[in-house]
């Protein structure tokens, strides 16, 4: 409890116990099956964090931008996957990127392929983003001559390798059902199973797949016909993954430590210096109270405790009120600490920039 003494604001406390355990589990699950493990790691943002991941026996990453790509660059990660679409105007950094490190991109379209391929001089492996689901970017499994006049476009270029077919099932982050997830993950490795295979029948190459996201990476026992997982936010979930059935409330290994500033005992609420631009604005369901920021918990010898004593039920910039049904616990004074559990972990840690550990010691990240 003595790390929550030295708080005076908002501060992002990492259980690093937790995180190296989610860590441990998820990597000896996906490398038992002898599928490449290439974890996202837009998710802590951190090369001190990212040590973990390279102690453990990972030497390939996941990235979300240019940027994230040369600040991991820079601590020697020469295997990186921007799972972003291309942004052409952003060539300059990618032709050094691609100088100095082995590096990945992804296409849906055949114009950045052709222009990448007249300013590249070293070559790169090229994914074709398939959309699963989320429709949010990718081609459609159904828009057959799409993808191959993209791959024939590929495989045609000069500094553009073709790697194989890439999905993240977003909408599994959308289900609180576990068969559920574990149903969309076994529809998308088939249909993409199935793309392979004609695609390999019109150009006789042996394509790859891969996947990634955190609820079907945590409950599918069986990972089937895939090369390769991209799974980030399993280091550290978050409450939407707990009301979504993926992990337990232990295995939560992130809260944001936050003062009290004002108690209103009359309607089961009290104030805390915490808002949106230390949580964002993302949401869970929690019983009948939607949409909610987070769940509160008080801090205790180890840590934090493992139980729900209210939720976050409004946020604006600098203010986060708590509700609290069932009474306000006594021990929540004005000048107390008590503990949030983020909705979404990866835009918290976005927001917060560093992580102070339960033994005191700060972690940066590329935000700092």
């Amino acid at each position: 409890m003595t790390i929550f003494l030295s708080v005076k604001k908002p501060t992002l406390i990492l259980d690093e116990e937790k995180a190296k355990k989610n860590l441990s589990t998820l990597y000896s699950k996906i490398t038992n099956q002898k599928i490449r493990f290439r974890p996202h790691f837009k998710t802590h943002q951190s090369n001190e964090i990212g040590e973990w991941f390279r102690q453990t026996g990972i030497n390939a990453i996941t990235v979300s931008s240019v940027e994230m790509a040369q600040y991991f660059s820079e601590n020697n990660w020469n295997d990186i996957l921007i799972a972003f679409p291309v942004n052409i105007l952003q060539i300059e950094e990618i032709v050094q990127l691609s100088k100095k490190i082995e590096l990945s991109l992804l296409f849906e379209d055949v114009v950045p392929v052709k222009f990448l391929d007249l300013h590249l001089s070293r070559p790169v492996k090229g994914w074709i983003k398939i959309d699963s689901g989320a429709n949010r970017c990718g081609l459609n499994f159904h828009q057959i001559e799409k993808i191959l006049e993209l791959a024939e476009t590929m495989k045609s270029s000069k500094n553009i390798h073709l790697q194989g077919l890439l999905t993240h099932a977003g909408h599994t982050y959308l289900s609180n059902n576990p068969a559920e997830i574990i149903e969309i993950y076994e529809r998308s490795v088939k249909e993409l199973n199935e793309l392979r295979n004609g695609l390999h029948a019109k150009l006789s190459d042996d394509l790859e797949i891969s996947v990634g996201d955190t609820p079907s990476a945590s409950l599918v026992k069986n990972f089937g016909m895939v090369d390769e997982l991209r799974p980030g936010n399993f280091l550290f979930y978050d409450v939407q993954q707990y009301v979504a059935n993926v992990c337990h409330l232990e295995d939560i290994a992130v809260c944001v430590a936050c003062p009290v500033v004002a108690i209103h005992p009359e309607k089961k609420e009290v104030v805390i210096f915490g808002g949106a631009i230390h949580f964002s604005k993302d949401t869970h369901a929690w019983k009948h109270n939607q949409p909610t920021f987070g769940l509160v918990t008080l801090p205790n010898a180890t840590g934090w405790d493992h139980q729900v004593y209210g939720y976050v039920k409004s946020l604006s910039q600098e203010h986060g009120v708590l509700a609290f049904p069932n009474g306000i616990p006594d021990s929540i004074k004005i000048g107390s600490i008590v503990c949030v559990l983020p909705a979404h972990s990866c835009l918290t840690v976005q927001a917060m920039r560093q992580y102070m550990t339960l033994d005191g010691e700060v972690i940066t990240t590329m935000l700092v």
